[in-house]
């Protein structure tokens, strides 16, 4: 078991969100779910019989997903970074996000259709930006500040100049 576990909270489509998520990512699983019982139901308002939680894997990730009602919302505060080697997987990983009510944002940020955001980021993005050649890095910056969904292409060609 991992020390520390991220945990999501939703209104009431957790167990859609797990769906959703584990038929996106490689070596993924859904783990243990948790239904709201006749006593849980009624301390929680849930519907008895709806996902309480649901334990999942994305990546060998683990995360814990919970129906608990309105009162809590996702934000950018929190986003979850999809490390990319290349523009493929760039793409696959933007389409997939941003499908079926996913909103583009910048630089790489999405949110997804429930809320939750992503930066989808390619490796080389780090290395671009970290170069000892300050104009080269800067015209790297200023590349990717246009961008909505990184292009990996167009950031080696800024950083050529």
């Amino acid at each position: 078991m991992q020390k520390i576990t991220p945990f999501l909270w939703f209104n009431d489509n957790a167990e859609e969100a797990v769906k959703f998520y584990t038929s996106i990512f490689k070596d993924s699983k859904i783990g243990s779910m948790a239904r709201y019982d006749d006593e849980a139901a009624k301390v929680s308002g849930r519907p008895k019989g709806s996902l309480m939680t649901a334990s999942f894997q994305l990546n060998g990730q683990e995360f814990i997903a919970l129906n608990g009602g309105p009162q809590f919302q996702f934000t950018e505060a929190i986003s979850f970074v999809i490390n990319c080697e290349n523009q493929d997987e760039v793409d696959y990983y933007w389409k997939k996000l941003t499908a079926q009510g996913g909103q583009e944002s910048v630089c790489g940020w999405l949110k997804d259709k429930f809320g939750v955001s992503w930066q989808v980021v390619p490796t080389i993005l780090s290395k671009l930006l970290a170069d000892k050649d300050a104009g080269k890095s800067q015209r790297v910056m200023h590349a990717m500040l246009k961008m909505k969904k990184i292009d990996i292409s167009a950031l080696e060609k800024a950083s050529k100049g």
